[in-house]
């Protein structure tokens, strides 16, 4: 192995991402088993996914949920990795097994056996909950999502969402007939509906943030003091005033929520008469946001 690489791999700021990404993982995964195991199987819902494929298997043959997840896993992360690539195959790899230990670990959780629906609201909030904080940080838990890919990749009209929602339809009315039960079906519904909802928010609501634009008549002095006080980055666009004639900049930038306070205290402390428009960026790729796969 090259030493640069070693000594990459081995500088702080890299060690410290991938401790924090494990720490994301194994709680996100934790929240996954505890809804699989307190409230998917013992109120017979209908679960989706490959790990839908696991509590299937588990009812036929009372196999263990995790052990079962990983191996029907590992045929299609060997796919992944002749047709998607090593770097990705092996974070899925690693999330993939915390899940599956996960899954067999949680098993002391209690049973919740009251009303089904609210089963599936606190399942679907669960679960959503882990998926989501996984998936900001660019990581999947494997499974179907695996499959989207392969077919988008060999099919790239066939989107990866239509995949998902076919694979996870025929999972689920797989699990209808084995328990005998319509309800289940829908209760999987209500519970989908939920997690969706949940992942959407986690990653587009407060996964990423706003976008500025600012007109400026100082825009190199604002640039310079965005970028040296919250380390964002800024793309000037030159512009001329139509009513006053005079030449201008506009300035984009992309921030978090939280930061975008900041931001705007800094512009006006350099320019008190720019022009500031705030708007929703529902989705950020790139440094400092959301990692492209």
């Amino acid at each position: 192995m090259n030493k640069t690489v070693i000594k990459d791999f081995f500088r702080k700021d890299n060690i410290l991402e991938t401790l924090k990404n494990n720490g994301i993982w194994i709680v996100g995964c934790s929240l996954y088993a505890i809804a699989v195991n307190s409230f998917v199987v013992p109120n017979d819902i209908a679960q989706s996914g490959v790990t839908g494929l696991a509590v299937f298997f588990n009812h036929l043959f009372n196999v263990p949920v995790g052990v079962t997840n990983f191996v029907l896993n590992v045929p299609l992360l060997i796919l992944m990795w002749l047709f998607l690539g090593r770097k990705l195959v092996a974070r899925t790899l690693w999330v993939t097994l915390l899940l599956s230990v996960a899954l067999d670990v949680f098993t002391f959780m209690p049973d919740y056996s009251g009303d089904k629906i609210l089963a599936s609201l606190f399942c679907g909030l669960l679960q959503g909950s882990g998926l989501g904080i996984i998936m900001i940080t660019g990581a999947t838990s494997g499974g179907t999502d695996i499959v989207a890919r392969l077919v988008h990749k060999r099919f790239p009209h066939i989107t990866v969402g239509s995949v998902v929602l076919l694979s996870d339809a025929a999972i689920v009315a797989a699990n209808m007939i084995l328990l005998g039960s319509i309800n289940s079906g829908l209760y999987a519904i209500i519970m989908i509906f939920v997690s969706t909802r949940v992942i959407d928010s986690l990653i587009y609501g407060t996964g990423n943030g706003k976008m500025l634009m600012i007109v400026t008549e100082k825009p190199d002095d604002v640039s310079k003091a965005i970028v040296s006080s919250s380390r964002r980055g800024v793309s000037v666009v030159p512009a001329k005033g139509a009513y006053t004639g005079k030449d201008k900049g506009i300035l984009i930038c992309v921030a978090r929520k939280s930061e975008i306070s900041g931001i705007m205290k800094t512009v006006k402390s350099v320019d008190d008469k720019t022009f500031i428009i705030v708007s929703e960026a529902n989705e950020i790729l790139g440094e400092g946001f959301k990692h492209t796969i």
